[in-house]
């Protein structure tokens, strides 16, 4: 569980709802049934609309790795290439065959195998880019559907104020009836801006961010498959690998 991701969640929450409170309001407020509906209701059918469902449900799976991210531990899979080097190094490349299929990542089980196959090192190198580019094309995917929401939901604010406002022009003759059309109008504005601006662009940010590491990940094992073909030494596959991660952490590759 990352902790941080429910800290800022419930922080941007918590001071919103501090604000209303210390200039006088409450929460029952800002809860509006009709503004919620203009707003999230027709902010997911543009969503609807613009993706098709398979890409929204992936969107939805994804969510979890908000507050729960992939894990991506360097040292393992350094030690582990190492390990397959090591054994191609006294085997022969052919001994990895069976090994590929022990591999923790699939990527690394597709490399493996190709390289046991003989496959040719550009096309083994085509292989594995092609993977990881399919996967962050899927992540970028699943981040652009709640980007997409977040960029939707102010403009229904919009038209949810907009209808309100309407609804309060048609009352004018009837002072009971205003305060709810303002209150729709006003609230409908808040829902879009709170749903873009606390939930959903974060969300999109966050996902983003939180895949750079696994993205780093799969590149390493990259650059460990094709060192094992090339037939370097462990010991040299382990210091190329571990200068990916002093390239993301310059402090400590300054000491």
């Amino acid at each position: 569980m990352d902790i941080f991701a429910v800290i800022g969640l419930f922080l941007g929450i918590g001071f919103i709802l501090t604000g209303q409170a210390l200039e006088g309001g409450n929460i029952g407020q800002l809860l509006q049934i009709t503004a919620a509906f203009i707003v999230l209701g027709g902010t997911t059918g543009a969503i609807v609309l613009s993706f098709p469902p398979a890409q929204i449900k992936s969107a939805i799976m994804m969510l979890k790795n908000v507050f729960m991210p992939p894990k991506a531990d360097f040292e393992a899979l350094i030690t582990e290439i190492g390990s397959f080097a090591t054994k191609a190094r006294k085997e022969g490349i052919i001994a990895l065959e069976k090994e590929a299929y022990n591999a923790s990542d699939p990527l690394l089980t597709l490399g493996l195998g190709a390289v046991a196959d003989g496959t040719d090192p550009t096309l083994v190198r085509g292989m594995m880019e092609n993977q990881i580019e399919q996967f962050e094309n899927y992540v970028n995917g699943c981040a652009k559907v709640f980007e997409s929401f977040g960029g939707y939901s102010p403009t229904l604010g919009i038209i949810g104020a907009v209808m309100g406002l309407i609804q309060v022009m048609q009352n004018l003759s009837d002072p009971s009836k205003l305060g709810a059309g303002i209150a729709v109008a006003f609230v409908a504005t808040i829902y879009g801006l709170f749903a873009a601006n606390l939930v959903m662009i974060p969300i999109s940010t966050r996902i983003k961010f939180i895949y750079q590491k696994v993205f780093l990940y799969k590149n390493m094992i990259l650059e460990g498959v094709l060192s094992i073909q090339a037939g370097e030494s462990p010991v040299l596959i382990e210091r190329k690998l571990r200068s990916f991660i002093l390239e993301k952490n310059p402090k400590e590759q300054n000491g």
